[in-house]
């Protein structure tokens, strides 16, 4: 009989570098010994861990709130541990969770929310949490922790796509971590290699750009002083930003008559935005000034590389 949970998957992020910079037996040790620390901490916030897959934890919680609580801080406290090793042994985790029925057999769990969190663990990045709409349901923002709205997503096996949100949790006051990622941002700056491997391209009316992550925030509108021009006057002077934020390229609408966003292949599930934001991911397409309905809408065609 099946039995409503949100599964929780954590992987650790650069395990193969670790093993590459200690050898087997001591990377094992480490590996093994930050699973572990994983595992009981999401027991002691009051869920049950399944079993432990090498350098990752497959856990369920009873509900979305409890999973979140203990994730966010999860994040939090891994990113203080990452201040106190070096650089190539930090190994960041990433997480995916969803909610839904789940199948108990002979200790092991098996279902839909099973393999949308196996999904979302794979897909999302470094520090990252990703979450299906569900595990969200009756959990409410708080100071620090906000949901951005990816879209929807295809999952490998599934019919349907999945909308999912990023769970942003850095804390608002400066901290450790806060200072740990200035530091890491002039490093990104020098040069011309873009060592977070993140490229944003637009198009529109076949002229192209495309920006590194630590170029942005840029802007998108009609007027000439911004980064990328779409010369229509339905686009605002100033339409929209694009910013690097936790990993992501963020799309935040600051026009007169909003922006949506269309993913790849995705018809009928268009993001409406004004004076709000999305992450955006893969491909798509942005209408400016009007929706997609409309014809002759200046459409922008995005591609996170």
């Amino acid at each position: 009989m099946g039995v409503q949970a949100t599964v929780v998957f954590t992987d650790l992020h650069g395990s193969t570098a670790v093993f590459e910079a200690l050898g087997n037996a001591r990377a094992t040790e480490t590996i093994t010994e930050i699973t572990a620390w994983i595992a009981k901490h999401c027991e002691a916030e009051g869920g049950h861990v399944v079993k432990t897959l090498g350098d990752g934890v497959l856990a369920l919680f009873p509900d979305g709130s409890k999973a979140v609580k203990a994730l966010v801080e999860l994040q939090r406290l891994n990113s203080k541990r990452m201040l106190r090793v070096p650089s190539d042994l930090a190994m960041p985790i990433r997480i995916g969770l969803a909610s839904g029925e789940v199948e108990i057999v002979a200790g092991d769990c098996y279902g839909d929310a099973v393999n949308v969190a196996a999904r979302l663990c794979d897909l999302c990045g470094p520090n990252q949490i990703w979450a299906n709409a569900a595990a969200l349901d009756t959990v409410v923002e708080s100071p620090g922790v906000a949901f951005r709205m990816l879209g929807p997503i295809n999952i490998r096996g599934r019919a349907e796509p999945c909308t999912v949100y990023q769970i942003e949790w850095h804390e608002e006051e400066a901290t450790d971590f806060l200072t740990m990622q200035g530091d890491i941002d002039v490093l990104y700056s020098n040069g011309d290699v873009d060592v977070l491997g993140r490229e944003i391209e637009l198009t529109w009316q076949g002229d192209s750009k495309r920006f590194k992550s630590f170029e942005l925030p840029i802007h998108i509108g009609r007027v000439r002083t911004v980064e990328f021009m779409v010369n229509d006057p339905r686009v605002s002077r100033t339409h929209a930003r694009l910013e690097w934020r936790n990993g992501s390229v963020v799309l935040v609408d600051v026009s007169s008559f909003g922006s949506w966003v269309r993913f790849s292949g995705e018809t009928g599930s268009d993001v409406l935005l004004r004076r709000d934001e999305c992450v955006l991911h893969g491909q798509g397409e942005l209408a400016l000034g009007a929706s997609f309905a409309d014809p002759n809408v200046p459409t922008v065609h995005f591609r996170i590389l």
